[in-house]
C-alpha cells in the first residue's frame, strides 16, 4: 500500500480514516466489518491488552453498549452484539498492511523539528510458516507516528 496523501491524513476521526482502508478479506464468510474489528482491537490495546488473546478476551467481555458504538454486528432474536472471535481479530490484524494503518493514523511532520527512525519486530506476528513482521517507524519528537512500513526480514541477506 502506498503512503497516503495529505488529503487522507486530513480526514478527521479515526472511524472515517479506517473506512478508507481496503478490506483484504474475501467477501464470502465475512461476519464483521473491517472497521469494527479494527476499532475493537484499538480499544482493547488502549485498555491494556498486549496480545491477540488479550484483545479477544477484552472483546468477549466488552459491554453491549461499547460493542454497539464500535459497530459490532447484532444477531439473534434479542439483537445482541457479537464481538469477533480472537482468531478473526488476529487474521484481520495480520492481513491489514502495517504501513498503511500507521500511515492512516499518523501525522504529517510539517511542524516537527526532529524525526526519529526505529525498527522492531511486531510482537505476535510470527506464525509457523512465516517469520515475524519487521517494521520501520518514523516518529516525531513529541511521540506522534509519522509513518511505518514493513521491511524485509532482518536475518535475510
Amino acid at each position: 500500500m502506498k503512503s497516503l496523501t495529505r488529503q487522507h491524513r486530513a480526514i478527521v476521526g479515526l472511524e472515517k480514516r479506517l473506512r478508507t482502508l481496503p478490506d483484504p478479506r474475501r467477501r464470502r464468510g465475512r461476519r464483521h466489518s473491517l472497521v469494527s474489528v479494527l476499532l475493537i482491537a484499538v480499544c482493547a490495546v488502549l485498555a491494556g491488552a498486549r496480545s491477540y488473546s488479550a484483545v479477544g478476551q477484552w472483546a468477549r467481555h466488552a459491554p453491549q453498549e461499547a460493542l454497539a458504538r464500535l459497530g459490532a454486528r447484532a444477531a439473534g432474536p434479542f439483537t445482541l452484539r457479537q464481538a469477533p472471535s480472537t482468531s478473526t481479530i488476529r487474521r484481520v490484524l495480520l492481513a491489514v498492511c502495517p504501513g498503511g494503518l500507521a500511515d492512516l493514523l499518523g501525522r504529517a511532520p510539517d511542524e516537527a523539528t526532529t524525526v526519529a527512525v526505529d525498527g522492531n519486530s511486531a510482537r505476535g506476528s510470527r506464525t509457523d510458516t512465516a517469520p515475524a513482521a519487521h517494521l520501520l517507524a518514523a516518529v516525531t519528537g513529541t511521540g506522534q507516528t509519522v509513518t511505518q512500513l514493513r521491511v524485509p526480514d532482518r536475518n535475510r541477506p
